[in-house]
């Protein structure tokens, strides 16, 4: 079959996921603090970005030819650009569950919004914090609920030892402090 009838795709298609991200599951939590920075994010967007791109847009559609009009092109994949976030982040908001973790009452074992203090096999200790897929950034020590550890943490008590499965294997993580933020 000739390559002029094959769909050859550059990753401009919206495929539902936004990219970078995990699948959506079928659960949308997310903290107080994670639901106003998406809510922040759009607002930015929707008042400030794109507003501001359509005025460069109608500008340059006025100077004549759009062919070779750069700021033209530019505007216009920067405006898809941000109606496909802006597209995302309104989903995203409509079927957030919000849940604060200073509500928690059961604070002995580890929940959606707790803190959790670990050590490794190698003994390197490391304190993570479950949030929203939306929220997760690892640099900061967030990690969404459904990673592969938080799944391993959840439940846990102090003392607890979990079985986590990585690449390289399997890996033993023994929980050592549990606490929920109360901001």
């Amino acid at each position: 079959m000739s390559k002029a009838f094959t769909k050859d795709t550059n990753g401009d298609e919206d495929d539902g996921i936004e990219a970078g991200t995990a699948p959506v599951p079928v659960k949308n939590y997310m903290t107080p603090q994670g639901f106003t920075a998406l809510q922040a994010e759009l607002r930015q967007l929707m008042r400030v970005e794109r507003p501001k791109i359509v005025e460069i847009v109608s500008w340059a559609a006025s100077n004549g030819d759009r062919s070779e009009n750069g700021d033209y092109i530019y505007g216009k994949k920067r405006l898809r650009e941000i109606d496909k976030r802006v597209h995302y982040l309104t989903k995203r908001i409509e079927t957030a569950e919000v849940v604060d973790p200073k509500n928690q009452k059961n604070r002995d074992q580890v929940f959606f919004g707790a803190t959790v203090t670990y050590v490794r096999d190698d003994n390197v200790e490391r304190t993570v914090t479950l949030v929203g897929v939306d929220e997760a950034d690892l640099a900061k020590g967030k990690i969404s609920w459904i990673s592969p550890i938080a799944k391993a943490l959840l439940k846990a008590r102090v003392g607890d030892a979990v079985e986590v499965k990585t690449p390289a294997g399997a890996e033993t993580l023994e929980v050592l402090k549990i606490r929920y933020k109360d901001e």
